[in-house]
């Protein structure tokens, strides 16, 4: 043996290990003596870990990773928090044994901070590093060096939350070098692209709003100045997962415009039908304050786009009950006299027999509406059938009408209005979710 070490056989045991620094060599005998015995003694590698400031010259390292946890994602921020399991593989020259001079050992597990370790590291990385100290590494007879690595990583990501809670997000992790070019560090594939794939499958276990869809790769080169950088950019494709925002957002407001548009159905004349609806609105505006925090802090997402327009409606319900209600009080206690589109909308709604124009009430003289005739309720009828004095049945004079007819006239009024309303709610409403629908579906 080199170093005038004796052979294997004799009384000590020797490993060699070679350093091939550029342009010169180096090599140093390592006593083995007693390693069969007593393990590796870590003296024996002193000199191999005193030159770990020394890069091995054009190192080419594979890369892969696991995503092994998926922590959370900051819309306002823009940030991805994860886990990853970093796994980094080179060659390094400098080192080699023949493990047949040495108890037959062919790899060993060092600390990681004995050794030299490229500087690899994440592009998109926004915070500080959070990896445990202490990791170790394997060295193989051969010289090739394994170093895992867990890491807390807070990246940024572009995050578009327009389809919230149905968006899908594509974030990415760059893999490069911080100070060795293209010329002394190449970057390349420990695993293939699937095999990270299905591993982060396996192996993630957070089971929140994020899952992981799948993961692709490119292998852009950076250019800053003069030097030329190599990288490896993955896509990290996630997705919400919408249950959660389903149940507790869209079910309930659902609920609350089905019951908005069913309260059309209440008679017009009930003293119950505004508070009826100022309490449904009450209740709207306290369930989005109670789940404001369920929805993203920043932006502006599609669902907080029909939650304004399910407020709208119900706003604009709340306001065609209160017109409704005011054309009542009039047709009930003094109602003015009839223009001539009134008649016109009437016919065209209504029945020819249900209106009053002068030509049609001079044809049909001797027939007038009984409160029975007209839309609504017994209350309804009521109103307008109660026992009226002398200057009530008189003509007036501008409509040719009795005050009766003209209070069942702007009673059968205010029901169309009622109607035509109803028809318009139902069009907005319907045409504003299948648009909501139609967008978060593309």
């Amino acid at each position: 043996m080199e170093g005038g070490w004796p052979a294997r056989g004799g009384a000590l045991l020797c490993l060699t290990v070679s350093l091939l620094l550029q342009g010169k060599g180096d090599a140093f005998t390592i006593n083995c003596s007693g390693f069969d015995q007593h393990g590796v003694d870590p003296a024996a590698f002193q000199a191999v870990f005193d030159r770990k400031a020394f890069c091995p010259f054009s190192t080419h390292v594979n890369i892969s990773f696991t995503l092994s946890a998926i922590l959370g994602v900051d819309a306002q921020l823009q940030l991805l928090t994860s886990f990853l399991w970093m796994d980094l593989v080179w060659d390094n020259p400098f080192i080699s044994w023949n493990p047949k001079e040495c108890v037959g050992i062919n790899k060993l597990t060092v600390l990681a901070e004995n050794l030299w370790l490229p500087d690899i590291f994440i592009v998109e990385f926004m915070d500080v590093s959070q990896t445990p100290s202490g990791l170790t590494a394997y060295i193989s007879s051969e010289g090739q060096i394994k170093y895992d690595k867990l890491m807390r990583v807070a990246s940024i990501c572009n995050l578009d939350i327009f389809c919230f809670p149905f968006d899908q997000q594509n974030c990415t992790f760059t893999f490069s070098s911080f100070l060795h070019t293209v010329d002394g560090m190449l970057l390349g594939m420990d695993k293939e692209v699937w095999e990270i794939t299905d591993t982060s499958h396996n192996v993630i276990r957070t089971q929140g709003e994020w899952e992981l869809l799948g993961i692709n790769k490119a292998t852009p080169k950076m250019s800053m100045g003069n030097n030329l950088y190599d990288q490896i950019m993955f896509y990290v494709a996630i997705r919400h997962r919408p249950s959660l925002y389903i149940i507790n957002l869209l079910v309930p407001s659902s609920f609350l415009i089905a019951i908005d548009a069913l309260s059309f159905y209440l008679p017009a004349e009930s003293k119950n039908h505004a508070p009826f609806k100022i309490t449904l609105l009450l209740g709207c505006n306290v369930f989005l304050l109670m789940m404001n925090d369920l929805l993203p802090a920043s932006g502006n997402p599609l669902i907080s786009v029909y939650f304004t327009l399910s407020l709208s409606l119900m706003v604009g319900s709340l306001l065609e009950t209160v017109f409704i209600t005011y054309l009542l009080h009039v047709a009930t206690t003094q109602p003015p006299p009839t223009p001539l589109w009134f008649h016109s909308l009437l016919l065209h709604c209504t029945s020819p027999g249900r209106c009053c124009p002068t030509a049609a009430w001079k044809g049909n003289k001797g027939l007038s509406l009984t409160p029975t005739h007209l839309p609504g309720t017994k209350e309804a009828g009521e109103l307008t059938g109660k026992q009226l004095g002398p200057r009530e049945t008189e003509l007036d004079g501008g409509s040719g009408c009795t005050k009766t007819q003209l209070m069942e006239q702007w009673v059968q009024f205010s029901h169309t209005i009622d109607t035509l309303f109803f028809r318009l709610y139902l069009f907005f409403m319907a045409s504003s979710i299948f648009t909501v629908i139609i967008l978060w579906n593309t």
